[in-house]
This record gives structure tokens, C-alpha cells and sequence, in this order.
């Protein structure tokens, strides 16, 4: 080999050491859905054997170059969009309250189940839209098809705990229709009340296999929470920029929940905003993580 040879070699295993790519995606029963595109995320730094990472978030390449239209709509190699056939918009009776969803996937016998909330201005279409937040919904919803599964995006009518039963209401008829198959509840930014409402809830917390909080407010009193008396396992991703609702507070809960060896992961986005875990946030990484977790 020549010296020339040995030394660019050298160089890039230096590279790869400084800058891994979060190959945790790769591993688990989810199969992969344009991974070459969402997945290869730089990690600049690991904490807590791998549960922690902090990622590299650049706003000119993570959206400006991918997005055809910054923040309006990504590119078309992002999307897949025959999904749409088996997407369906429904209005549900669910405890005598009507909810609005927007259903993608199997009504019956999914092999696990994602509910998205999305936060204060958003309706069941914002989880459906295959164009914004850098396709990653699209994505979403063909990861759920490819394997068997079901996604939800109801339209919440409130944050608080009255909007809470709703949801809880559908977990449990999404639990029951899939005879007792994971049910997966991720909300975003203000969304994340619902999380924390339902998580509070002693009969819901019975059907819910994970937890997922993108952007959203730090619970402080989570650990006393039914849901963490079952261990559910819960994945954050936040943004470090984020001006809505400070890093450094859900940060601090992570450390909390990884002191009590609660099974929890965290992405932090350097330099990324309030709405960059929706964008950034890995839904094969995070479905292989809740559905590998016991």
C-alpha cells in the first residue's frame, strides 16, 4: 500500500470516529424506507452508551437544499406518494366525543400503532402532509404501511385534559383493534400536554407501548407518572436553539430518567429551532428503539 494510500485511509477512519453516522437505525425489526436520505445523520458527540446523542443540524443543507421550497415543500425524492391510497380521513365516536383523524395504514390487526399530536395551530393535516417538514411525515406514513403498521393524525381539541381523553380514547381502540400490538403516542411542541396528560392517566398508560416528545415541554414531575411506573420508554428530540421551550430543561430531564436507569434516548439538534425535531427526528430509529425496548 502506498504511503498516499495509507494516509487517506488514516484520515478517514479519523473521520468516522469524529463524526459517526447514527447507525442505530439500521439495527432492529422496522425495515428501512429511504434511510440513504433520512437516516445518515453526522453525530458530533455520544453520551450514556449511545442513548444520547447530539447531532449535527445545518438550516442551509437540512432545509435550504433540501426543501424545493424552503419550509413549503422538500423535494420530490423525499416522498413516496402512493401511500395516499391507503390513507383515509375519518371522523370517530369515540366516549360520545367526535375526533377528526386522518388514518394511513390497516383499520384492524396493525402490527403496532403511531399516534401523532401535533401542537397549538395544527389540525390532523399537519401530520398528513407529505410536503412539509422535509418529508419526514411521508416518510413516516411509509414506514407504517411497509411493515404492517397504522398511523393516526387526529385533530386535537384541546391541550389540556379533556383533549387528553380523546386520545386516550383512541389508544385504546387502537390497542384493542390490533389485539394488543404496540401503540406508539408522539406529540410535538404544545402537543406535548397531551403526552403529559395522558401519561398521568392510569387506564390509558395500560395500552400505550412508547412515548415520543418532539419540541415539546419538559415534565419535571414525569418519574411519579403511572406511565413511568410501567417503564414505558420514552424517546426526546429537541432542538438546542429552541426558543419556545428551553434545551437545557428537557436536557435536564433526560438526566434524571437516565440516573433512575429509566429507558429513555435523546437527540439533541445543534443550533436546531423549535420545529426542528419534526423535521430531523428519525421514525425508523425511534419505531426500532420502542418496539425493540421491553
Amino acid at each position: 500500500m502506498s504511503t498516499d494510500h495509507l494516509a487517506i485511509r488514516v484520515a478517514c477512519l479519523a473521520l468516522s470516529l469524529l463524526f459517526p453516522m447514527a447507525a442505530a437505525a439500521q439495527d432492529g425489526p422496522i425495515r428501512p424506507f429511504k434511510d440513504e436520505l433520512f437516516s445518515r445523520q453526522a453525530v458530533l458527540e455520544t453520551q450514556d452508551g449511545g442513548a444520547f446523542q447530539l447531532m449535527d443540524y445545518q438550516e442551509l443543507r437540512d432545509i435550504n437544499a433540501r426543501d424545493e421550497e424552503p419550509e413549503r415543500r422538500v423535494k420530490s425524492q423525499y416522498v413516496e406518494t402512493r401511500v395516499r391510497r391507503y390513507q383515509e380521513n375519518q371522523t370517530l365516536t369515540l366516549g360520545g366525543q367526535r375526533l377528526d383523524v386522518t388514518r394511513v395504514g390497516k383499520l384492524e390487526n396493525a402490527a403496532f400503532t403511531v399516534i401523532f399530536i401535533h401542537g397549538r395551530g395544527g389540525d390532523r393535516r399537519l401530520g398528513a402532509n407529505d410536503y412539509t417538514f422535509g418529508g419526514n411525515f411521508n416518510r413516516l406514513k411509509n414506514l407504517a404501511v411497509l411493515n404492517g403498521g397504522t398511523y393516526y393524525a387526529p385533530s386535537v381539541r384541546s391541550f389540556d385534559p379533556n383533549g387528553a381523553a380523546d386520545i386516550a380514547a383512541l389508544i385504546r381502540q387502537a390497542f384493542e383493534l390490533s389485539m394488543g400490538r404496540p401503540v406508539i403516542l408522539a406529540c410535538a411542541s404544545m402537543g406535548g400536554f397531551v403526552c403529559q396528560s395522558v401519561s398521568r392517566d392510569k387506564e390509558a398508560v395500560r395500552y400505550l407501548k412508547g412515548l415520543v416528545i418532539l419540541g415539546g415541554p419538559p415534565d419535571p414531575g414525569f418519574l411519579t407518572t403511572p406511565a413511568a411506573k410501567l417503564k414505558i420508554p420514552v424517546y426526546l428530540a429537541h432542538g438546542s436553539a429552541d426558543s419556545v421551550y428551553a434545551a437545557d430543561n428537557q436536557v435536564a430531564l433526560y438526566r434524571k430518567m437516565i440516573a433512575a436507569r429509566y429507558p429513555a434516548r435523546m437527540k439533541l439538534f445543534q443550533t436546531g429551532g423549535h420545529g426542528t425535531p419534526i423535521r430531523m427526528a428519525d421514525w425508523r430509529d425511534i419505531l426500532n428503539f420502542m418496539l425493540a425496548a421491553r
